[in-house]
């Protein structure tokens, strides 16, 4: 049926049609490195690598373009409070690009936990400032802006089509602007709308860093970097931009305006948002009237860390997302965490047995392999079976990028004992290249675990003899069909900090 995507510039589904046939211009918003990302940022950047794996398989050249915010982003996304960059310098008595640094390194750490590709390109917001300045020229020429204060703002009444992203009634905007909290107090705006395109010393006379500029020494506004640094890299005319749905209403809209402003035509064709992680108040379970944004200002922020911490594997974290739809809310639990922990070791599990039936050499040359552009969806010379998991898989791809039932498919067809194991795991290494969850490799480390544990594998633990044999029972539980008992020593164990796992080879069991 073809790539259809839901646009939010007209909340609709469409079919997705390409600038330049067959090639793939996008950029994400990528992080302000003042702190960690938490694992609600997280979900931004799986959304963000599922469309990139998607669109390799689907057989599109591409170019994903993201961006470092390290300078000009303030506590508040409509021109309030401090330099978020800043104000992490002074509370940790480094420089801003220390900070940056710093939190950047760790970024890129936890994507590669995850399991996500590196965009093709990385740039950061002072290395490109020239680059905005020279936007900046071209906005103020075609009459967008006016000088106060010493800053430079953009006046969105030039604009025609101001807020048409978010749905917004600009005459309700300058009587108040109601619910939208791009409203503050800022006596230099004409309308509460408005927002700076440069900030000078009159607003910020200790800012750490500052360029000069034909509007005074100062520095960029967080808005202006996105659309310099997407025309430079990507043209004036980009496929898509993604970002979370909090970038919507103030972020995503001004940088419309203020790009359509400079060049006078339409800079973005599909625009794709995810939606909040919402973490229980409990911190056990959640529900949609028991939970709340995730965020570093109201203390519900988990790094990949704390999981890591828990005992999960980062790509337990993964499956987790991919079982929900990106445009949906998910609601983040411990108890929701076990289950995809599960599901991923039951997936593992699976395919490790048809590793040992089809041999691990054939396991060994697709933990490796590399699709090119297209190939994964290839179906040529498969058997019937493996050409319907594979075309609903794509079907599934196509639609919005619906991973619920990509994965669902992978599950499915790990079961099909009408396939042979080999031909199993070539299907499964084709889905793997866009759902990014290391199965074959990951199988394989399970049975290499297995085999790796002897007789001496816990020598020097005084509960090794006790645990043994407990895994033993539940072993000879299960053998006899007792389940019961068998959940129950798990249980058990379980709650002395024991990971039972099941392998081809029979079960092994490690601490947390």
């Amino acid at each position: 049926m073809g790539l259809r995507l839901f646009n939010t510039m007209g909340r609709s589904m469409q079919d997705f049609t390409p600038i330049t046939p067959g090639y793939v211009g996008f950029y994400g918003c990528g992080p302000t490195v003042y702190n960690y990302a938490h694992i609600g940022n997280l979900r931004a950047y799986i959304f963000l690598d599922t469309l990139d794996r998607t669109l390799t398989y689907l057989g599109f050249d591409k170019k994903h373009v993201m961006n470092i915010t390290d300078i000009g982003h303030l506590t508040g996304d409509a021109d309030a409070g401090e330099d978020k960059m800043l104000k992490t310098a002074k509370e940790r008595h480094e420089s801003v690009l220390e900070v940056a640094k710093f939190y950047t390194d760790a970024f890129f750490k936890d994507l590669d936990a995850l399991n996500i590709i590196r965009p093709d390109v990385v740039c950061k917001a002072t290395e490109h400032v020239q680059e905005m300045i020279e936007l900046i020229k071209r906005i103020e020429a075609n009459g967008h802006t006016y000088m106060a204060g010493g800053n430079l703002y953009y006046d969105v009444t030039t604009y025609e089509h101001y807020g048409d992203l978010a749905g917004l009634n600009l005459d309700e905007l300058k009587a108040g602007a109601g619910k939208r909290d791009v409203v503050v107090i800022d006596e230099n705006k004409r309308n509460p709308a408005d927002f700076v395109l440069w900030f000078t010393k009159s607003k910020f006379e200790d800012q750490a860093l500052t360029w000069d500029s034909p509007w005074g020494r100062g520095y960029p506004g967080w808005h202006i970097e996105c659309s310099a640094m997407s025309m430079k890299y990507l043209g004036e005319h980009i496929d898509i931009h993604t970002g979370g749905i909090d970038h919507v209403p103030i972020h995503h809209t001004n940088e419309i305006a203020q790009s359509e402003g400079a060049t006078g035509k339409k800079w973005v064709n599909y625009w794709l948002h995810n939606e909040f992680l919402v973490i229980a108040k409990d911190k056990k379970s959640a529900s949609e009237d028991d939970g709340e944004k995730m965020s570093k200002s109201s203390g519900n922020f988990l790094r990949l860390q704390s999981l890591i911490d828990k005992g999960y594997n980062p790509l337990d974290y993964r499956m987790f997302l991919l079982g929900s739809h990106y445009r949906k809310q998910v609601y983040f639990s411990w108890d929701a965490m076990d289950g995809a922990k599960n599901g991923r070791a039951a997936l593992l599990q699976r395919v490790a047995k048809l590793i040992s039936s089809a041999g691990k050499d054939t396991a060994e040359a697709l933990k490796d392999k590399k699709y090119a552009k297209g190939q994964a969806k290839d179906v040529t010379g498969l058997s019937d079976a493996a050409k319907k998991y594979l075309e609903d898989f794509q079907a599934a791809l196509e639609n919005d990028l619906s991973t619920p039932v990509a994965l669902s498919c992978m599950q499915k067809a790990v079961k099909d004992s009408s396939m042979e194991a080999k031909e199993i795991l070539d299907t499964v290494s084709r889905m793997d290249s866009v759902l990014g969850l290391k199965v074959i490799e990951s199988a394989l480390e399970l049975i290499d675990s297995a085999s790796g544990q002897g007789q001496n594998a816990h020598e020097g633990d005084p509960e090794a003899a006790e645990i043994d044999a407990l895994v033993e029972k539940r072993t000879q539980a299960k053998k006899s069909k007792d389940f019961a008992l068998a959940d129950k020593i798990r249980d058990e164990l379980t709650a002395r900090g024991i990971v039972v796992t099941d392998t081809p080879n029979g079960p092994v069991w490690s601490r947390k």
